[in-house]
C-alpha cells in the first residue's frame, strides 16, 4: 500500500476509535443495561462520593417505551454490609439495608441496601422513576462501612430493576454496569464517517492511476 495511502487509512481508524473513546468514557458514569433485554431497559448513573463514607448518586432511565425503575440496589464486593442510611426526594422509593438475595436473573447477589417501590427488590409499587426521567439518592454509611472499596468498585455494584419494559410493557428486567448503547444519531454520524473516509481514500486512489 503507498505510504500515502496508508497514512490517509491510519488517520481514519484513528478517527473512528477516538470517536469511540469519546462517547463511551466518562469516569464518573455507568451505564446499565439490562441482562435480558439490553436495548429495552437502560439507564446512566452518576456516583459522587465525600471523605464523610457518603456518596450520591443520579440516575436517568434511559429506556425507550414506558419502561419504569422499580428498584435500585447494591451488592457491594466481599461480604454483605450492612450500617446504611438513604434518602431521596424521588416519590415513591422507600430505603432498606436489610440484605435481600431476590434479585431476579442473579441467583448469587446479595444486597447490601436498596430503594424500592415495593415490599422488595424484585416487587414493586405503583410509580417508580419513568422512563426519561432523573432522581437523585444519597447514602450515608457508618465510619469504616466502605473500608477496602474504591469509589469505582462501589458505583459498578448497582442493580436496577426495570418493569413494564418493551413497547407492549409486559417485559421486565434487571439491569446491571456494561456498555452503553449506541445512539441512532451516533451511528449515523459514525457510518457517515466511514463512508466519506472510504471515498477519499478511493478518489486519491484513483487520481494516481
Amino acid at each position: 500500500m503507498p505510504t500515502k495511502l496508508l497514512r490517509n487509512f491510519n488517520l481514519a481508524l484513528f478517527a473512528v476509535l477516538l470517536f469511540g473513546f469519546a462517547t463511551t468514557t466518562q469516569a464518573d458514569t455507568v451505564f446499565v443495561v439490562g441482562n435480558t433485554h439490553p436495548t429495552l431497559a437502560t439507564a446512566t448513573v452518576n456516583c459522587s462520593f465525600t471523605g464523610s463514607g457518603a456518596f450520591t448518586f443520579t440516575i436517568t432511565n434511559t429506556s425507550p417505551f414506558a419502561a419504569r425503575i422499580t428498584g435500585i440496589g447494591f451488592d457491594l464486593p466481599g461480604a454483605p454490609r450492612d450500617g446504611f442510611t438513604g434518602s431521596t426526594l424521588a416519590a415513591g422509593f422507600s430505603f432498606t439495608d436489610e440484605n435481600q438475595s431476590n434479585v431476579n436473573q442473579f441467583p448469587n447477589a446479595v444486597l447490601d441496601f436498596a430503594f424500592q417501590t415495593g415490599s422488595n427488590f424484585t416487587g414493586g409499587g405503583p410509580g417508580g422513576l419513568a422512563a426519561g426521567s432523573t432522581a437523585t439518592f444519597t447514602i450515608t454509611a457508618t465510619t469504616g462501612t466502605f473500608a477496602g472499596l474504591t469509589a469505582d468498585q462501589i458505583c459498578h455494584s448497582i442493580f436496577v430493576r426495570f418493569q413494564t419494559v418493551g413497547p407492549t410493557g409486559e417485559l421486565s428486567d434487571v439491569g446491571t454496569p456494561g456498555n452503553p448503547i449506541p445512539e441512532p444519531t451516533s451511528m449515523l454520524l459514525l457510518g457517515t464517517g466511514l463512508v466519506g473516509a472510504a471515498a477519499g481514500i478511493r478518489r486519491r486512489r484513483n487520481l494516481k492511476k
